[in-house]
Protein backbone atom coordinates (compact mmCIF):
# COMPACT_ATOMS: atom_id res chain seq x y z
CA UNK A 1 0.00 0.00 0.00
CA UNK A 2 2.98 2.76 1.16
CA UNK A 3 4.43 1.78 -2.74
CA UNK A 4 0.89 2.73 -4.28
CA UNK A 5 0.20 5.84 -2.56
CA UNK A 6 3.62 6.60 -3.64
CA UNK A 7 3.39 5.39 -7.07
CA UNK A 8 0.13 7.43 -6.90
CA UNK A 9 1.46 10.58 -6.25
CA UNK A 10 4.66 10.66 -8.43
CA UNK A 11 1.75 10.45 -11.35
CA UNK A 12 -0.14 13.15 -9.25
CA UNK A 13 2.59 15.42 -9.31
CA UNK A 14 3.78 14.79 -12.33
CA UNK A 15 0.37 15.04 -14.52
CA UNK A 16 0.13 18.23 -12.50
CA UNK A 17 3.33 20.16 -13.66
CA UNK A 18 2.54 18.88 -17.41
CA UNK A 19 -0.91 20.65 -17.12
CA UNK A 20 0.57 23.76 -16.05
CA UNK A 21 3.07 23.64 -18.38
CA UNK A 22 0.40 22.84 -21.17
CA UNK A 23 -1.91 25.40 -19.62
CA UNK A 24 0.74 28.49 -19.44
CA UNK A 25 2.01 27.98 -23.46
CA UNK A 26 -1.81 27.77 -24.37
CA UNK A 27 -2.65 31.19 -22.67
CA UNK A 28 0.29 32.72 -24.05
CA UNK A 29 -0.34 31.72 -27.26
CA UNK A 30 2.28 32.20 -30.72
CA UNK A 31 5.82 31.81 -29.61
CA UNK A 32 5.14 30.16 -26.02
CA UNK A 33 2.70 27.70 -27.66
CA UNK A 34 5.22 27.00 -30.85
CA UNK A 35 8.19 26.54 -28.64
CA UNK A 36 6.16 23.84 -25.98
CA UNK A 37 4.34 22.23 -29.25
CA UNK A 38 7.94 21.80 -30.91
CA UNK A 39 9.45 19.99 -27.83
CA UNK A 40 6.55 17.64 -27.63
CA UNK A 41 6.42 17.23 -30.96
CA UNK A 42 10.13 16.07 -31.10
CA UNK A 43 10.00 14.00 -27.98
CA UNK A 44 6.63 12.11 -29.03
CA UNK A 45 8.32 11.26 -32.38
CA UNK A 46 11.78 10.10 -30.97
CA UNK A 47 9.71 8.33 -28.55
CA UNK A 48 7.81 6.64 -31.41
CA UNK A 49 11.24 5.96 -33.16
CA UNK A 50 12.57 4.45 -30.20
CA UNK A 51 9.76 1.62 -29.55
CA UNK A 52 9.39 0.64 -33.63
CA UNK A 53 12.07 1.43 -35.45
CA UNK A 54 15.04 2.52 -33.26
CA UNK A 55 16.86 3.74 -36.05
CA UNK A 56 18.95 7.30 -35.30
CA UNK A 57 18.96 8.05 -39.30
CA UNK A 58 16.76 9.63 -40.98
CA UNK A 59 14.68 10.16 -37.49
CA UNK A 60 16.70 13.26 -37.11
CA UNK A 61 15.54 14.67 -40.41
CA UNK A 62 11.93 13.86 -39.74
CA UNK A 63 12.06 15.31 -36.21
CA UNK A 64 13.61 18.82 -37.60
CA UNK A 65 11.22 18.92 -40.39
CA UNK A 66 8.43 18.56 -38.05
CA UNK A 67 9.87 21.35 -35.79
CA UNK A 68 10.55 23.96 -38.93
CA UNK A 69 6.58 22.96 -39.94
CA UNK A 70 5.41 24.55 -36.56
CA UNK A 71 7.60 27.44 -36.91
CA UNK A 72 6.28 28.17 -40.44
CA UNK A 73 2.56 27.84 -39.75
CA UNK A 74 3.29 29.67 -36.67
CA UNK A 75 4.37 32.53 -38.65
CA UNK A 76 1.21 32.18 -41.31
CA UNK A 77 3.10 30.12 -43.33
CA UNK A 78 0.55 27.07 -43.31
CA UNK A 79 0.74 25.66 -46.50
CA UNK A 80 4.56 25.75 -46.26
CA UNK A 81 4.32 23.98 -42.87
CA UNK A 82 2.09 21.31 -43.97
CA UNK A 83 4.14 20.74 -47.31
CA UNK A 84 7.17 19.96 -45.49
CA UNK A 85 4.96 17.41 -43.17
CA UNK A 86 3.09 15.91 -46.43
CA UNK A 87 6.98 15.38 -48.00
CA UNK A 88 8.01 13.93 -44.75
CA UNK A 89 5.82 11.38 -44.33
CA UNK A 90 6.41 10.45 -48.06
CA UNK A 91 9.91 10.33 -47.00
CA UNK A 92 9.40 8.28 -44.49
CA UNK A 93 7.13 5.91 -46.21
CA UNK A 94 10.01 5.47 -49.07
CA UNK A 95 13.01 5.34 -46.23
CA UNK A 96 11.15 2.63 -43.95
CA UNK A 97 8.51 0.34 -42.96
CA UNK A 98 5.07 1.27 -42.59
CA UNK A 99 5.90 2.51 -39.02
CA UNK A 100 7.92 5.03 -39.60
CA UNK A 101 5.49 7.51 -41.88
CA UNK A 102 3.25 6.78 -39.31
CA UNK A 103 5.45 7.68 -36.45
CA UNK A 104 5.27 11.43 -38.43
CA UNK A 105 1.87 11.35 -38.63
CA UNK A 106 1.46 10.95 -34.98
CA UNK A 107 4.01 13.55 -33.66
CA UNK A 108 2.17 16.00 -36.55
CA UNK A 109 -1.43 15.16 -35.32
CA UNK A 110 -0.63 16.29 -31.77
CA UNK A 111 1.88 19.27 -32.57
CA UNK A 112 0.42 20.68 -35.61
CA UNK A 113 -3.22 19.70 -34.54
CA UNK A 114 -3.12 21.47 -31.31
CA UNK A 115 -0.92 24.26 -32.74
CA UNK A 116 -3.68 25.17 -35.64
CA UNK A 117 -6.69 24.62 -33.23
CA UNK A 118 -5.02 27.63 -30.90
CA UNK A 119 -4.43 29.86 -34.04
CA UNK A 120 -7.56 29.70 -35.04
CA UNK A 121 -8.95 33.15 -34.95
CA UNK A 122 -12.25 32.27 -33.46
CA UNK A 123 -12.51 30.93 -29.99
CA UNK A 124 -9.01 28.91 -31.06
CA UNK A 125 -7.79 29.40 -26.91
CA UNK A 126 -11.32 28.38 -25.60
CA UNK A 127 -11.18 25.23 -27.95
CA UNK A 128 -7.91 23.79 -26.64
CA UNK A 129 -8.78 24.55 -23.05
CA UNK A 130 -12.22 22.42 -23.61
CA UNK A 131 -10.43 19.66 -25.08
CA UNK A 132 -7.51 19.61 -22.56
CA UNK A 133 -10.37 19.36 -19.95
CA UNK A 134 -11.99 16.86 -21.83
CA UNK A 135 -8.78 14.55 -22.03
CA UNK A 136 -7.11 15.20 -18.37
CA UNK A 137 -10.56 14.32 -16.53
CA UNK A 138 -11.37 11.37 -19.21
CA UNK A 139 -7.67 10.18 -17.85
CA UNK A 140 -8.67 10.72 -14.55
CA UNK A 141 -11.80 9.19 -14.46
CA UNK A 142 -10.86 6.02 -15.98
CA UNK A 143 -8.22 5.55 -13.85
CA UNK A 144 -10.27 5.56 -10.38
CA UNK A 145 -13.52 4.12 -11.61
CA UNK A 146 -11.23 1.33 -12.94
CA UNK A 147 -9.48 1.26 -9.49
CA UNK A 148 -12.38 1.40 -7.28
CA UNK A 149 -14.73 -0.50 -9.23
CA UNK A 150 -12.93 -2.87 -11.36
CA UNK A 151 -14.98 -5.32 -13.44
CA UNK A 152 -14.67 -6.88 -16.52
CA UNK A 153 -11.80 -5.95 -18.83
CA UNK A 154 -11.96 -3.83 -21.52
CA UNK A 155 -10.16 -5.32 -24.07
CA UNK A 156 -7.78 -7.42 -22.01
CA UNK A 157 -6.09 -8.61 -25.27
CA UNK A 158 -4.47 -4.86 -25.44
CA UNK A 159 -4.65 -3.69 -22.29
CA UNK A 160 -4.88 -5.83 -19.50
CA UNK A 161 -5.80 -3.23 -16.88
CA UNK A 162 -8.54 -1.55 -18.86
CA UNK A 163 -11.77 -2.18 -17.43
CA UNK A 164 -15.34 -1.41 -18.65
CA UNK A 165 -16.10 0.83 -15.61
CA UNK A 166 -12.68 3.10 -16.18
CA UNK A 167 -13.86 3.07 -19.82
CA UNK A 168 -17.34 4.35 -18.64
CA UNK A 169 -16.30 6.59 -15.87
CA UNK A 170 -13.86 8.19 -18.13
CA UNK A 171 -16.77 9.28 -20.53
CA UNK A 172 -18.79 10.88 -18.03
CA UNK A 173 -15.65 12.70 -16.18
CA UNK A 174 -14.53 14.00 -19.49
CA UNK A 175 -18.33 15.02 -20.31
CA UNK A 176 -18.93 16.48 -17.09
CA UNK A 177 -15.78 18.34 -16.65
CA UNK A 178 -15.76 19.42 -20.69
CA UNK A 179 -19.02 20.54 -20.55
CA UNK A 180 -19.22 22.79 -17.16
CA UNK A 181 -15.57 24.70 -18.44
CA UNK A 182 -17.29 25.07 -21.83
CA UNK A 183 -19.98 26.58 -20.14
CA UNK A 184 -17.61 28.99 -18.03
CA UNK A 185 -15.88 30.25 -20.65
CA UNK A 186 -18.85 31.28 -22.21
CA UNK A 187 -19.83 28.26 -24.68
CA UNK A 188 -23.71 27.56 -25.48
CA UNK A 189 -23.74 24.00 -24.38
CA UNK A 190 -26.52 21.94 -26.28
CA UNK A 191 -27.06 18.63 -28.17
CA UNK A 192 -24.56 19.30 -30.49
CA UNK A 193 -21.73 20.28 -28.14
CA UNK A 194 -22.64 17.32 -25.52
CA UNK A 195 -21.96 15.01 -28.86
CA UNK A 196 -18.74 16.55 -29.58
CA UNK A 197 -17.66 16.29 -26.05
CA UNK A 198 -18.53 12.74 -26.10
CA UNK A 199 -16.35 12.18 -29.42
CA UNK A 200 -13.33 13.75 -27.78
CA UNK A 201 -13.36 12.12 -24.49
CA UNK A 202 -14.22 8.58 -26.61
CA UNK A 203 -11.22 9.48 -29.40
CA UNK A 204 -8.72 9.69 -25.88
CA UNK A 205 -9.52 6.87 -24.64
CA UNK A 206 -9.53 4.99 -28.32
CA UNK A 207 -5.80 7.06 -28.59
CA UNK A 208 -4.71 5.04 -24.96
CA UNK A 209 -5.99 1.37 -26.69
CA UNK A 210 -4.14 2.02 -29.74
CA UNK A 211 -0.89 3.26 -27.98
CA UNK A 212 -1.40 0.41 -25.84
CA UNK A 213 -1.58 -2.35 -28.98
CA UNK A 214 2.10 -0.38 -30.18
CA UNK A 215 3.68 -1.42 -27.24
CA UNK A 216 2.48 -4.88 -26.91
CA UNK A 217 3.40 -4.92 -30.56
CA UNK A 218 7.31 -4.11 -30.28
CA UNK A 219 7.04 -5.84 -26.59
CA UNK A 220 7.40 -2.52 -23.96
CA UNK A 221 5.90 -1.55 -20.85
CA UNK A 222 6.14 1.86 -21.77
CA UNK A 223 7.46 3.95 -24.09
CA UNK A 224 10.05 5.79 -22.44
CA UNK A 225 10.94 7.02 -18.96
CA UNK A 226 10.97 10.70 -19.03
CA UNK A 227 7.20 11.50 -17.24
CA UNK A 228 8.24 9.94 -13.67
CA UNK A 229 4.93 7.74 -13.10
CA UNK A 230 3.86 7.47 -16.57
CA UNK A 231 6.60 6.14 -18.67
CA UNK A 232 7.22 8.75 -21.82
CA UNK A 233 5.55 11.85 -22.95
CA UNK A 234 3.91 9.54 -25.32
CA UNK A 235 2.39 7.39 -22.45
CA UNK A 236 1.22 11.03 -21.40
CA UNK A 237 -0.21 12.57 -24.43
CA UNK A 238 -1.04 9.29 -26.43
CA UNK A 239 -4.84 10.11 -25.44
CA UNK A 240 -4.53 13.67 -26.14
CA UNK A 241 -3.17 12.88 -29.81
CA UNK A 242 -6.66 11.44 -30.84
CA UNK A 243 -8.79 13.53 -28.87
CA UNK A 244 -7.14 16.28 -30.90
CA UNK A 245 -6.77 14.47 -34.31
CA UNK A 246 -10.82 14.70 -33.47
CA UNK A 247 -11.07 18.24 -33.00
CA UNK A 248 -9.34 19.33 -36.22
CA UNK A 249 -11.74 16.62 -38.08
CA UNK A 250 -14.73 17.74 -36.35
CA UNK A 251 -13.82 21.61 -36.49
CA UNK A 252 -12.18 21.25 -40.46
CA UNK A 253 -15.92 19.66 -41.78
CA UNK A 254 -17.74 22.26 -39.53
CA UNK A 255 -15.97 25.51 -40.30
CA UNK A 256 -12.85 24.86 -42.50
CA UNK A 257 -9.82 26.36 -41.06
CA UNK A 258 -11.40 28.39 -38.61
CA UNK A 259 -11.51 25.01 -36.11
CA UNK A 260 -12.29 27.05 -33.21
CA UNK A 261 -15.67 28.26 -34.14
CA UNK A 262 -16.46 24.99 -36.18
CA UNK A 263 -15.64 22.73 -32.45
CA UNK A 264 -17.73 24.32 -30.37
CA UNK A 265 -20.25 26.82 -32.45
CA UNK A 266 -23.01 25.03 -33.40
Amino acid sequence: MPAQRGELLTRIVSAAILAIVALIAAVLGGGATAFVLGIVTAIVHLEWVSLTDRSPWPTAVFTAGLVVAISLITFGAVTGGLTIVGLAVVAAGLTGSVWRPLGVIYASVLGIGLLMLRLAPDQGLVAVLVLLTTVWATDTGAFFAGRIVGGAKLWPMISPNKTWAGAIGGLAAGLICGLLVADFLKVTVGVELVAVVAALSTASQGGDLFESWVKRRFGAKDAGQLVPGHGGLMDRVDGLTFATGMAVIIGGLHAGPDLGRGLLQW
